[in-house]
């Protein structure tokens, strides 16, 4: 497992029975962006949080990932771990995820969620490059990825790829959702710049349609 040093927020009270998840209807604040692009934010959407993520630190088989970049070799700064259609998630939370997730959003694109890609930010060193997911149909069809983070909050950055807009941010953490649909993966870019702050270890949960990377 990480070594972490995680502090648990005093508001996330762990409900009896375990982790839940809030309402999503009339409690998702929608933000239209430029070119058909869109972002949908619910805080706190689960409840007892904490408890998930220590469970995904511990459980989760994290493996550290090397990439090419231009003419070397680098480490990618984060830990990963994806989970394909039907393969069994490592918290059931994460099962009723997928499907209330599909449910409230199955009218939009007319699909659901059915991978998961887990990232862990150990500390502010971890990070991730600015990018949208447009490995698959995502490259030129409008798509949802669904983001829910446990931890500690990180900053989330978004910005249009053209032009010189300045980027929204966002700091996610402690059960927070936030869904990017519409063409934001291949018109928007997104990122989790690193921190010389002291911020605590964050997990990322996201879930995306079939043939989205």
């Amino acid at each position: 497992m990480p070594t972490m040093h995680f502090q648990p927020s005093l508001l996330d009270v762990v409900p009896e029975g375990g982790a839940t998840l809030g309402p999503l209807a009339q409690h998702v604040e929608r933000t239209l962006l430029s070119h058909g692009a869109w972002v949908d934010v619910r805080p706190g959407w689960v409840s007892g949080s904490d408890e998930v993520f220590e469970r995904l630190a511990a459980d989760v088989p994290w493996r550290a990932e090397r990439r090419q970049m231009h003419e070397r070799i680098i480490e990618v700064p984060r830990l990963l771990c994806f989970y394909g259609e039907g393969v069994a998630l490592p918290h059931s939370l994460l099962d009723r995820s997928i499907s209330t997730l599909t449910e409230h959003y199955r009218p939009e694109p007319g699909e659901g969620f059915v991978t998961a890609g887990l990232c862990y930010y150990r500390d502010g060193r971890d990070s991730v490059a600015w990018h949208g997911d447009t490995i698959g149909r995502s490259r030129t069809e409008d798509t949802m990825v669904a983001i829910v983070s446990f931890g500690s909050p990180r900053r989330l950055l978004l910005r249009p790829r053209h032009g010189r807009a300045e980027a929204i941010g966002l700091a996610l953490g402690h059960g927070d959702l936030i869904v990017m649909g519409g063409s934001c993966q291949r018109t928007w870019e997104h990122a989790i710049p690193k921190s010389a702050r002291d911020v605590g270890p964050r997990i990322s949960v996201q879930f995306r349609p079939r043939g989205v990377r």
